[in-house]
């Protein structure tokens, strides 16, 4: 099974991400738990460019095949591995970012981008996907206390840099893919306590697991 979690900034997908992965660890599932961008070598490389604030005036060209270049390297190093061995895969961030940052935050050609997901991708895509969501605003709040309380400057803070208009337009992105593709993508309220949104998550996660395969012995 092939999990992603999405949402803007601040909105809690490393954290869910990690207590999903506990959870169903616990229950005796095999899960890999990873991330976009910055899941391989290369990728960790890519990731310093992609988030790093002194290259604020990279082109959205640019920063969309960068992206892609990413997940090329991402889907073939970890993801389609993981699922061919029957793990399941959990990912902080896939393909559907990448269409509402660059595409209707940055405005790029949403026809060139999903032609790039084909490319990249071919038929692959998530079982489910959840989205985090709350106000732009507070995203933000909570994404500058995180990066505040880092004891080491990681320079990962070119989008929470971006307007908050632009974190609006990604969050619209996101809930735009929702109405689109109801039956893969699943919107949940991370305004709340955290350990609540995680239970909602599991809950959903774990009723998929046990319609679609038999628990693990």
């Amino acid at each position: 099974m092939f999990i992603t979690f999405e949402g803007i900034e601040g909105s809690g997908k490393t954290t869910q991400v990690r207590l999903l992965a506990r959870a169903l660890r616990e229950k005796g599932y095999e899960c890999v738990p990873t991330r976009e961008p910055g899941a391989t070598e290369i990728g960790k490389k890519i990731r310093a460019i992609l988030l790093n604030s002194s290259h604020s005036s990279m082109l959205p060209i640019t920063e969309l095949l960068l992206y892609e270049a990413d997940r090329a390297e991402h889907v073939r190093q970890v993801i389609q591995p993981a699922l061919t061995a029957k793990k399941i895969v959990i990912s902080d961030r896939f393909f559907d970012a990448t269409t509402v940052y660059q595409g209707y935050a940055r405005g790029y050609d949403l026809k060139v981008i999903r032609q790039m997901h084909r490319i990249v991708l071919g038929d692959l895509k998530p079982d489910l996907t959840i989205i985090l969501d709350l106000p732009a605003d507070l995203g933000l709040k909570r994404a500058w206390e995180r990066i505040r309380s880092q004891h080491t400057a990681t320079g990962e803070d070119r989008f929470e840099k971006e307007a908050v208009s632009f974190h609006e337009k990604v969050r619209q992105g996101y809930l735009a893919l929702t109405r689109e593709e109801p039956e893969r993508i699943r919107v949940i309220d991370a305004s709340g306590n955290m350990l609540r949104i995680h239970e909602e998550i599991a809950s959903i996660v774990l009723s998929l697991l046990e319609d679609k395969q038999p628990l693990p012995r």
